[in-house]
């Protein structure tokens, strides 16, 4: 089922649910360009207790924050070239040390991402004010 959210109500849904994220939660995201990905991961970060605002790392393809029981890795797959290409961002030590790692383009990864925790697509909708989230 696809929920139609407003931009606020995407960021309260995302603080609500890094509140709630167990240590080591591996989250995936999936959606067209633009479609509210790193919106939503950013609002996930903070109630994390990621202070900084995350941003997009498509061209470090991994970010690291600081958050409140750990790091907060943010990986950004859209421009892996090869799906062999992710066997160098060191899933085990983000597994190791991370509280959460939030993946964007898990596709491109294909199976070097690791097993998630819960996985979303977010959709672009007729009304440009909101954004379709959909928990697969």
């Amino acid at each position: 089922m696809i929920r139609n959210l407003t931009e606020a109500e995407l960021t309260e849904e995302g603080e609500r649910l890094g509140q709630s994220l167990p240590p080591g939660a591996v989250l995936l995201f999936e959606g067209e360009l633009g479609a509210g990905k790193t919106t939503f991961i950013n609002a996930i970060a903070r109630g994390l207790g990621v202070i900084r605002r995350a941003t997009s790392p498509t061209y470090a393809l991994v970010h690291r924050y600081h958050g409140r029981r750990g790091p907060v890795f943010h990986v950004d797959c859209y421009r892996l070239g090869a799906p062999d290409e992710a066997r160098d961002l060191d899933w085990e030590g983000m597994m190791r040390d991370g509280d959460a790692i939030l993946v964007e383009w898990p596709e491109r990864a294909q199976d070097w991402v690791p097993p998630a925790t819960a996985r979303f697509r977010l959709h672009h909708l007729a009304d440009p004010e909101l954004r379709g989230v959909e928990a697969l």
